[in-house]
């Protein structure tokens, strides 16, 4: 399958919790508080409803408790809310692959949620409202291991503080994507940027703490770039550019089996 456009799914997922935060200091707007790192948040309130619009894209928008989902299949969702690739997830009919669904919402806690907590109200309302139940299974399958290249990380220590949220900034040209992320663990590099691989990918390298780096590369093989100024592909970009190396590998990886999923009731 190789590479396809990035800034969705899982990556979508990430900078989606920064809409509100971002564009609230750029109006010079006091932005919402974040939510405790320890709070477990639900939803106070969400209608489910597939989307009617005809729109052959899908977004996600967050401000404060306020939560948008906009034309997202189950398939997608399940990717955000538990950090997997497609290839992690079985058993899913085809219509949770191809219907998407437009749900609008409020947290049952205040604030806006990072991450992780943006996950858990994903898992929540297809649980809830789609019925899904999963089981976890260990199967040996092709993976890409991201270990540290010989010679050492080439990563700048983040400058962000602790509770400051992961960030990933892209610009796009004839192919060429040149990233800045910002605040970044490994953990989040993985979902955020390599979420997009046509094989699971398993963060090997042992680096604790946050980040601030760039990358550069080739995210669409479909354009092709020649010459001196040509970008990377992505394997040669995070171990020239990051010191880090994406190796095939088979190894026991995490999988998602769908037990059962529905289509929701009408609100």
């Amino acid at each position: 399958m190789g590479w396809r456009r990035l800034f969705g799914v899982a990556a979508l997922a990430c900078s989606a919790v920064l809409w509100a935060q971002d564009s609230a200091m750029r109006d010079g707007v006091t932005p919402a508080k974040v939510m405790g790192k320890d709070v477990d948040p639900g939803w106070e309130v969400a209608t489910v409803r597939p989307n009617s619009s005809g729109a052959t894209s899908n977004r996600i928008r967050i401000s404060g408790r306020h939560v948008a989902v906009e034309n997202e299949t189950v398939a997608r969702m399940m990717l955000i809310g538990y950090g997997v690739q497609k290839d992690q997830v079985i058993g899913l009919p085809d219509w949770a692959k191809t219907v998407g669904w437009d749900i609008d919402g409020v947290a049952d806690v205040a604030g806006v949620p990072n991450l992780r907590q943006f996950q858990t109200m994903v898992r929540k309302i297809l649980e809830a409202r789609f019925g899904l139940t999963l089981h976890h299974e260990q199967r040996v399958m092709e993976v890409f291991a991201l270990r540290v290249a010989k010679g050492g990380p080439k990563l700048r220590a983040a400058t962000g503080g602790a509770d400051a949220f992961p960030d990933r900034v892209d610009r796009r040209s004839a192919g060429q994507l040149d990233s800045a992320f910002t605040n970044t663990s490994m953990h989040d590099f993985v979902l955020m940027a390599l979420g997009a691989m046509d094989h699971p990918v398993v963060d090997e390298t042992g680096l604790p703490g946050k980040y601030d780096f760039e990358l550069t590369w080739n995210d669409d093989e479909s354009i092709a770039t020649a010459g001196e100024n040509a970008a990377p592909s992505i394997f040669t970009a995070v171990q020239e550019q990051l010191g880090l190396k994406l190796e095939r590998v088979k190894a026991p990886a995490d999988v998602l089996v769908v037990d059962k999923v529905e289509r929701p009731n009408a609100n």
